[in-house]
C-alpha cells in the first residue's frame, strides 16, 4: 500500500511531511481510520495484529493540524482536533454531551450516552458507551459491548509496538471499572463493578480446586470480580489488589440472560 511506505518514510524524516504528498497521506489514512476501513489493531489467524504504521499516521497528524477555536456560546475551545459529525445517517445515536473526534470510528447503532472517544478507536456495532465512560485513543470494542458508567478505557500511541486495550464481542464492564495497557477481554467477559485491570495485574482464576493466574488477558466468558492478596514488604504484609475469576457466563442462555445469570449467581455488583 503506498500509504503505507509514505507514512514510514515520514516517520523517518519529519521534513517530508512538508511536502503535500506525504501530509495528504497522512490525512487519507486518518479518514480511513474514521471510516472503519483501516484500524490500528486487527484480528487475524495469529491473533490481533498491532499495526504500527497507522500509529505512526495518528501521531504526524497532531504534527500537521493546525490549532483553532470552536465557540459554542458560552463555552470556547481551541484544539487540533475536529470532531465526528452526521451521527444520523451514521445511524449513531450521540446523546449530549457525547463527544467523538474525528479518526474514531463508530458503527451503527451504537449508543454514545455522555462520554468521550478518542482518536484511532474503534467501536463496533450496537455497543454502549454509558455516562461519563471515556474509550481511549486506539482502543478496539467490539461487537455488543456495554461499558457501563465511569468505565476508563485507556489508550495507547506510544510505543508504537505496544497493544491498544480489546474488548472483544459480548463484553460487559460494570460501573467504574478500569482497563488499560493493553488488557485484552476475550468474547463475553464479565467484569463487576470497580475491577482494575492493567498488564501487572494478577488475574487469578479461583473458580476450580487450583488457582490458575492470568496477565494482560481475560479469557472468554470468564466472571470477574476485585480481590485482593497479601504480600511481604519491607515494612510488613499488606493486601494489594488483584482480579478474580469466579465463573463462567452459562453457554445455555442467550446473552443477555446468560448476563443476568451471571450477575445473580456469583453476586457481582455492577
Amino acid at each position: 500500500m503506498e500509504w503505507k511506505h509514505q507514512i514510514e518514510e515520514a516517520w523517518q524524516n519529519r521534513e517530508l511531511l512538508k511536502e503535500s504528498g506525504y501530509s495528504g497521506a497522512v490525512r487519507a489514512v486518518i479518514e480511513e481510520i474514521d471510516k472503519g476501513r483501516l484500524r490500528v489493531a486487527s484480528p487475524s489467524e495469529k491473533g490481533w495484529q498491532v499495526n504500527e504504521w497507522i500509529k505512526q499516521a495518528i501521531l504526524m497528524y497532531f504534527g500537521i493540524q493546525p490549532m483553532q477555536t470552536w465557540t459554542l456560546a458560552p463555552f470556547e475551545f481551541y484544539d487540533k482536533m475536529e470532531l465526528k459529525k452526521n451521527y444520523a445517517s451514521l445511524g449513531v445515536r450521540a446523546v449530549p454531551h457525547a463527544i467523538a473526534r474525528y479518526g474514531a470510528y463508530i458503527a451503527k447503532n451504537v449508543v454514545l450516552m455522555p462520554s468521550y472517544t478518542n482518536i484511532g478507536a474503534y467501536i463496533d456495532e450496537g455497543t454502549m458507551v454509558d455516562t461519563w465512560a471515556t474509550v481511549g485513543s486506539c482502543a478496539q470494542i467490539g461487537k455488543g459491548v456495554h461499558l457501563s458508567g465511569g468505565v476508563g478505557i485507556g489508550g495507547v500511541l506510544e510505543p508504537l509496538q505496544a497493544s491498544p486495550v480489546i474488548i472483544e464481542d459480548g463484553c460487559f464492564l460494570g460501573s467504574r471499572s478500569i482497563v488499560v495497557e493493553g488488557v485484552h477481554l476475550e468474547k463475553e467477559a464479565v467484569l463487576g463493578a470497580n475491577v482494575v485491570l492493567t498488564q501487572s495485574t494478577k488475574i487469578i482464576d479461583v473458580s476450580g480446586s487450583s488457582p490458575v493466574e492470568y496477565k494482560g488477558k481475560v479469557p472468554a466468558r470468564s466472571v470477574v470480580i476485585p480481590g485482593t492478596f497479601p504480600k511481604k514488604f519491607p515494612a510488613g504484609e499488606y493486601y494489594v489488589s488483584c482480579a478474580l475469576i469466579i465463573g463462567k457466563r452459562k453457554p445455555s442462555t442467550d446473552l443477555k440472560t446468560s448476563l443476568n445469570d451471571a450477575l445473580r449467581d456469583f453476586n457481582v455488583s455492577v
